[in-house]
C-alpha cells in the first residue's frame, strides 16, 4: 500500500525537466549493435571505438612530383634509373649518382630519403642536375604512420559517422562497420477532432500535423519509423494500436490523450498496458507529458498540441534514441546567450523558441519567434534554439544573459555596432 500511494504521489508531483530527463535515461540503453556495408554506415552511430590495426600511409610515399634522390649524394649530375608512380611496386634501388623519377603518391624506392620537386631540377638525356643549394633526409617524403599509428584511437564509441569517419574506416580496410541498431518507433496520433491533410475540415476539426511532424523529428534523431497513423478517441481502438505498436516498435509516441478532459484517455491506457513513471511537468509548453515502460520499451505520452508536442520531443525522446543507437544523449549544447528583448517569464521554465546568431563582438545573442502559445506551430519555424527562461516575479530585461539549447548552428549576424 505505501508503494501505492508513493507512486500516486509521484505521478502527481510536477517534476523538474531536469528529473524527467534522468528518469529517462536511467530506462534506457543501447540496442543491440548491427553490422551494416560500409555504403550504408552515414548518419550511423559506432557502436565501438576504432583502433587503428595498421599504420597509415604503409610505406613511405612522395609527396610531391620530382626525383627520389639520396639527400647528401655529392654527385650534381645523377643519372635516372626509372620511374615511380602511385600503385606501382617500386623494381629500383637508388645508389650514389643514381635517382628516380617519382610522382605523388608513389612508394619511394629502396635507397632514397628525400624527393626533390620536378621544378628544382633539369634533366637532359637521362641525366637530372639538381638545381636547389640544399636537400635535406625526408625532404617531400611521407613516412610510414604519418597520418596514424598501428594501436592509434581513432574514434570513440557513439560518434556519428560522416564523410571524413566513413573514409579513414574505409582505409583501414573495413568494408563493414559495427553501428548502433536504428530504433523503430511508432507515432499514433489521437482525436475526434483530427482529419487528414487532404480533408477539409468540419467545424471543430483541424488537420493532423502531429504524426508527420513526429515522424520527420524520429528520422532526423536516426530512428526507423515503422507505424504512423491516426487513432479517433476510442477505448478498443485505442488500445488494439498500442498494443500493435509495443508489438513492432522499440518506442511508442502518442501525440494527444495526456491530460484531464473525458476524452483524453491515452493517459488511463499508459496506465493499464505499462508502468508509468511520470504524468506531468513543471515546464512550458508540456507540462502533461507521460512516460511509460513496458520491459525495455519506451512509452512517451505527448501533449496533442503541436509546439508542446515537438518541445517534448526534443527535450526526451530524442536524447533516449540517440542512447538507444549507442551515442551520447547531449546532442543539443547549451550555451550562454543575451536576449535582443525584453522577455515575461511564466510560472514554470519555459523552452522558447528562439533563433540565436553570432553578432560581431563574438558572443551569442537570441530573440524569440514571436506569439509562444502552445497551438502556434509558426513559432517553431526558422528557430534554430530553446531559450531557457527560468520563472520569477519580474520580466527579463533585454541584454540579460540567459541559457539556450541549441537545435541548430547559430546563424551569423554581424549586427549593428553601438
Amino acid at each position: 500500500m505505501t508503494d501505492t500511494r508513493q507512486r500516486a504521489a509521484q505521478l502527481d508531483r510536477l517534476l523538474l525537466p531536469t528529473e524527467a530527463r534522468a528518469i529517462v535515461l536511467a530506462n534506457v540503453g543501447p540496442l543491440e549493435p548491427e553490422l551494416v556495408p560500409i555504403g550504408e554506415a552515414a548518419e550511423r552511430f559506432l557502436a565501438g571505438p576504432l583502433i587503428a590495426d595498421v599504420s597509415l600511409p604503409p610505406f613511405a610515399a612522395a609527396t610531391m612530383d620530382g626525383f627520389a634522390v639520396i639527400h647528401d649524394d655529392p654527385a650534381r649530375e645523377r643519372r635516372v634509373l626509372g620511374s615511380g608512380f602511385a600503385g606501382d611496386d617500386p623494381d629500383v634501388t637508388v645508389v650514389p649518382g643514381t635517382v628516380a623519377k617519382i610522382m605523388t603518391g608513389a612508394p619511394v624506392p629502396s635507397g632514397a630519403d628525400a624527393v626533390v620537386q620536378v621544378e628544382n631540377t633539369t634533366t637532359r638525356d637521362g641525366i637530372m642536375t639538381i638545381q636547389q643549394p640544399q636537400v635535406r633526409s625526408g625532404d617531400n617524403i611521407r613516412p610510414i604512420g604519418a597520418d596514424l599509428r598501428q594501436g592509434d584511437r581513432l574514434i570513440e564509441a557513439g560518434t556519428l559517422l560522416g564523410p571524413a569517419e566513413v573514409g579513414l574506416l574505409a582505409s583501414l580496410g573495413h568494408a563493414d562497420v559495427l553501428v548502433g541498431r536504428r530504433p523503430r518507433v511508432a507515432v499514433i496520433s489521437t482525436g475526434n477532432e483530427l482529419v487528414a491533410p487532404d480533408e477539409t475540415p468540419r467545424p471543430g476539426q483541424i488537420r493532423d500535423s502531429n504524426r508527420f511532424s513526429l515522424a520527420i523529428a524520429a528520422r532526423r534523431a536516426g530512428a526507423e519509423v515503422v507505424i504512423n497513423r491516426h487513432i479517433r478517441d476510442e477505448e478498443d481502438a485505442l488500445r488494439a494500436g498500442m498494443q500493435d505498436a509495443l508489438a513492432r516498435a522499440d518506442v511508442v509516441l502518442t501525440s494527444g490523450g495526456v491530460s484531464m478532459g473525458d476524452r483524453d484517455l491515452v493517459k488511463a491506457l499508459l496506465g493499464e498496458l505499462a508502468v508509468v513513471h511520470f504524468q506531468r511537468l513543471f515546464m512550458k509548453p508540456g507540462k502533461p507529458l507521460n512516460f511509460a515502460t513496458v520491459g525495455d520499451k519506451l512509452m512517451f505520452g505527448l501533449p496533442g498540441n503541436p509546439v508542446s508536442c515537438l518541445v517534448g520531443f526534443h527535450m526526451f525522446v530524442r536524447p533516449a534514441l540517440q542512447v538507444m543507437q549507442s551515442a551520447p544523449p547531449d546532442s543539443h549544447p547549451t550555451v550562454p546567450v543575451v536576449i535582443e528583448h525584453d522577455i515575461e517569464p511564466s510560472d514554470r521554465i519555459e523552452y522558447q523558441r528562439a533563433v540565436v546568431s553570432v553578432r560581431f563582438d563574438g558572443r551569442l545573442h537570441a530573440r524569440n519567434t514571436g506569439a509562444q502559445i502552445s497551438a502556434r506551430l509558426m513559432s517553431f519555424v526558422g528557430s534554430n534554439a530553446f531559450l531557457v527562461v527560468e520563472p520569477r516575479a519580474e520580466p527579463y530585461s533585454a541584454g540579460t544573459q540567459l541559457e539556450a539549447i541549441l537545435l541548430g548552428p547559430p546563424a551569423v549576424d554581424g549586427g549593428a555596432r553601438s
